[in-house]
């Protein structure tokens, strides 16, 4: 008999395209994993309301999800192995986030100091309630799918943690419903921005994302940031920390000519002009199936809908049967149904 799969839950808010940043620190492990476990990739656009509930944010929301949906497919996200859904059109989703809050205190949500970023980063003065609440919701993302497992990077582990003690709370009050998730801690680091300043974001503008044509990455890597102390190509450079060999080792697959690069980079016998180029040709090398295959979905306009619906179906199915479990362990009073 064949071991069931364990279940994961993972995913993105849809606040844009996605970047390279997200494939070195997210994608890649996603592609591998959906083989080995049952994968459930959340499009989280009640998330985005917690720091954009402005209706020029919400209005962007269509085209968004339509763009992370391209770039899932685009990277070798296969809904015919994963589930693809969004968070808003699973209505179990607002019951269990309710029954959650009951479980959990003000204060220990204060100590998350992951919110407190959040806040500062959407330049918020004082802390809305559903981004107070941000971690609750989380719990009931990965709780309804019953999932096992949560792909994180180290600066989230504490919210996974909050859903470990909620599913403790809840089985200890009602009986064993939930499975106590692990984080599954990425082991790749994050991707520094062209910038050289903060690690690649979209609202920092110092990003590459994954649909950027050909023009658009030469132009981008052109002016990435190098070694600021190196004002002539016959002067020694650093490579260590240097975003531009950085990119080199996580997109370039031809080992030799990098270790040729930094070998004359650090004598001062190569400039920035050689590095970057080899640099634009090696994203570009990378970067061109993945726009191949994004031209290929995008050319079909109800495909994104039609994955996104029936992925939807897929989930919401097992929101129901997780619902009718709470609720039979709960033994809170129901009407009849119709």
């Amino acid at each position: 008999m064949n071991e069931k799969k364990k279940r994961i839950l993972t995913g993105d808010r849809p606040t844009g395209r996605m970047h390279i940043g997200h494939y070195v620190g997210s994608f890649q492990n996603r592609i591998r994993l959906q083989d080995q476990y049952e994968s459930f990739f959340i499009i989280a656009d009640l998330h985005m309301l917690t720091t954009r509930p402005e209706k020029d944010n919400t209005l962007l929301l269509e085209e968004n999800i339509r763009e992370i949906v391209l770039d899932y497919l685009s990277v070798g996200i296969d809904p015919e192995r994963s589930v693809i859904f969004l968070q808003s059109a699973v209505p179990e989703t607002y019951e269990l986030n309710l029954l959650f809050e009951m479980l959990v205190t003000v204060p220990r949500l204060e100590r998350l100091p992951s919110l407190k970023d959040m806040a500062r980063d959407a330049e918020l003065e004082t802390m809305p309630l559903g981004l107070l609440g941000y971690p609750v919701l989380q719990a009931a993302d990965i709780l309804l799918p019953r999932a096992d497992l949560v792909p994180v990077g180290k600066d989230n582990e504490s919210h996974v943690e909050i859903t470990r003690e909620i599913a403790r709370k809840f089985n200890r009050f009602y009986g064993d419903v939930f499975p106590i998730p692990e984080a599954l801690i990425g082991d790749t680091p994050s991707l520094i921005g062209t910038d050289g300043q903060a690690k690649m974001s979209k609202s920092l503008d110092n990003a590459i994302y994954l649909s950027d044509d050909v023009a658009t990455v030469e132009k981008k890597v052109r002016g990435m940031y190098t070694d600021p102390n190196r004002v002539r190509a016959d002067i020694p450079g650093r490579v260590e920390g240097n975003p531009v060999f950085i990119f080199h080792d996580a997109f370039n697959p031809d080992h030799e000519e990098v270790e040729d690069l930094k070998t004359r980079y650090r004598a001062g016998k190569v400039g920035d002009v050689e590095v970057k180029t080899k640099l634009a040709r090696a994203l570009n090398d990378f970067l061109e199936p993945i726009r191949e295959e994004r031209a290929r979905y995008a050319s079909d306009p109800a495909l994104v809908q039609e994955i996104l619906y029936q992925g939807t179906q897929k989930m919401r199915a097992e929101a129901r049967e997780t619902m009718e479990r709470v609720h039979a362990a709960m033994g809170m009073y129901r009407l009849p149904s119709d």
